[in-house]
């Protein structure tokens, strides 16, 4: 189902007009769910970090034991190819995918180099810069490598934060803030999370259960550039319940200002805006 417009797909070695139908019914990924993606995003001419995460979904595709089949590079120029479809001033959603074709003689295990390759392009607009969420607690949490493949961005671990996003929704609020299986912050059901408390910026630690976000290396980066400091570290709900200020850090808005957390009301405040800036800043600079 798409959740834009203006659709363009790049499926069998050339770029296609619409939402071009790529896997069949008796594919790997069709009926056992390996598939694996990435999200990056095209906005005022520019595209930051594109090459980072075209290196990403190689990654995440030998995670899931996919063999990829498309170097970072060419995949970066196919995807600028695509872009030029675009007005300049579009806002667009670039999302490249592997899924396995085939599997073993079990049929689980996925065969090497039999694997699937599109890019979708949505035009999805960038949410206004005073755009704002909410957020509550959820009974589901975020597993370990052990148990799911929480190292790749995987689609078969999206039915999970949908089950997460849905509780929120159903409790009139926006989001989820997430726990590991320790019980403390891990994210949010759609992006990275971060907390401002008395002038400093505090993050989840990267351990395993999560994605540590290219966007919100980013932002980290970008921060500590500008003289703030920045705390990877274990969080509690209570901390998040004292913060100053929280945002949210994920690639499809880059920055989303939290306003509540349960009855915890916040005004997103100067951090926040900062950061955006930064961002902002950083990306044009870096084109």
């Amino acid at each position: 189902m798409a959740t834009g417009t203006n659709i363009q797909t790049y499926f069998d070695g050339d770029w296609h007009a619409g939402d071009v139908a790529v896997m069949r019914a008796a594919d790997h990924g069709s009926w056992l769910g390996t598939t694996v993606f990435d999200g990056a995003r095209y906005f005022e001419g520019i595209a930051p970090d594109l090459m980072a995460h075209c290196e990403r979904v190689n990654r995440s595709a030998e995670a899931l034991m996919i063999t990829p089949t498309v170097s970072a590079q060419d995949m970066h120029d196919i995807v600028w190819e695509g872009l030029k479809r675009y007005a300049p001033d579009a806002a667009v959603y670039i999302r490249p995918m592997y899924w396995a074709l085939e599997g073993d003689f079990l049929g689980i295990v996925p065969k090497p180099d039999a694997t699937g390759f599109a890019i979708s392009l949505e035009e999805i607009p960038m949410s206004p810069a005073g755009s704002a969420t909410t957020l509550t607690t959820t009974r589901f949490r975020r597993p370990t490598l052990d148990c799911a493949v929480v190292n790749a961005k995987a689609g078969c671990l999206y039915p999970n934060n949908a089950r997460m996003l849905a509780e929120a929704r159903t409790k009139g609020f926006g989001n989820a803030l997430v726990a590991d299986v320790m019980g403390n912050v891990a994210e949010t059901a759609t992006a990275n999370v971060f907390m401002v408390k008395d002038g400093e910026v505090f993050t989840p630690v990267a351990n395993g259960t999560f994605l540590a976000g290219i966007t919100r290396a980013r932002h980290i980066a970008n921060l500590r550039a500008d003289g703030v400091s920045v705390h990877e570290t274990v969080l509690s709900f209570d901390d998040f319940r004292t913060a100053d200020e929280i945002f949210l850090s994920g690639n499809m808005m880059k920055v989303t200002p939290v306003k509540a957390f349960d009855d915890v009301q916040y005004q997103p405040g100067p951090m926040t805006k900062r950061v955006r800036e930064l961002y902002w800043d950083w990306a044009h600079s870096a084109a």
